[in-house]
């Protein structure tokens, strides 16, 4: 097998690092996966044991690579990784969606696909100019939630726009007319997307007419919440009622 680089967008490969993301792409995303990767210090555990046994039933190489581990992770207590191929998903039509709009924060990307998975949702669409959806550190920020779920990278937001014209928009803007709280129901015949815009920014002046624009109250003392934090309260309210909770 060809040797292993540090993470470049331009490869066709990426690097699932962590025992636990490790897990999850060896349980949802197993044919993508090339090989694992090990570190001599899970010998003998329960995490090795695991690791060997679903390499065993999915016929994936493993080795024993803790330079590599330290070279692809830069950490030194990076006990697994696996090496997946990239792929692209499609968004299911008929479910909420999560679109995330030049989001270019790995950290929040990844807990917000953390989060929109223990919600519920299933379904999210990130548009550019954002994070590279498989850099490492979008992949351990989500720990492996990556996996479970349909993300589609689409060029603008008027692609994206074309691609799910039926959903009803909710953009999440600081200074929207209607407050989180004062949404109490959802139309029943159609599918919903939250759209929350980048960490520093935020979405552009045009998204208060497209859809419910919605705001997060809080008092004076900050000016914003952290996206991360937002999408995760936002998520959460809607969840309810959608009852996907």
């Amino acid at each position: 097998m060809p040797s292993l680089t540090a993470y470049k967008a331009s490869l066709d490969y990426s690097y699932a690092p962590g025992l636990f993301p490790t897990i999850e792409c060896l349980k949802h995303r197993e044919s993508q996966v090339r090989r694992v990767l090990v570190s001599e210090k899970t010998r003998d555990t329960e995490a090795e044991a695991t690791l060997l046994t679903l390499c065993g039933e999915r016929n994936i190489r493993v080795e024993y690579a803790d330079r590599v581990l330290r070279q692809i992770s830069g950490k030194e207590n990076c006990h697994a990784a696996a090496v997946f191929a990239k792929y692209e998903d499609s968004l299911a039509q008929d479910r909420p969606h999560i679109v995330l709009h030049h989001p270019s924060d790995c950290g929040n990307a990844g807990t917000i696909l953390r989060t929109a998975l223990g919600f519920g949702y299933t379904e999210v669409a990130l548009i550019r100019p954002c994070v590279d959806l498989f850099d490492p550190r979008v992949v351990r920020s989500s720990m492996g939630s990556l996996f479970s779920l349909h993300v589609h990278v689409y060029d603008s937001f008027e692609a994206y726009r074309e691609a799910a014209p039926g959903h009803l928009l909710y953009p999440f803007m600081l200074d929207a007319s209607v407050p989180l709280a004062s949404i109490t129901a959802l139309e029943k015949t159609s599918p919903f997307a939250l759209v929350f815009g980048n960490e520093g920014t935020g979405l552009p002046a045009e998204f208060a007419h497209l859809g419910q624009a919605v705001r997060i109250e809080s008092n004076s003392r900050v000016d914003s919440l952290n996206l991360s934090i937002a999408a995760g309260i936002g998520m959460y309210h809607f969840a309810g009622l959608a009852g996907i909770r």
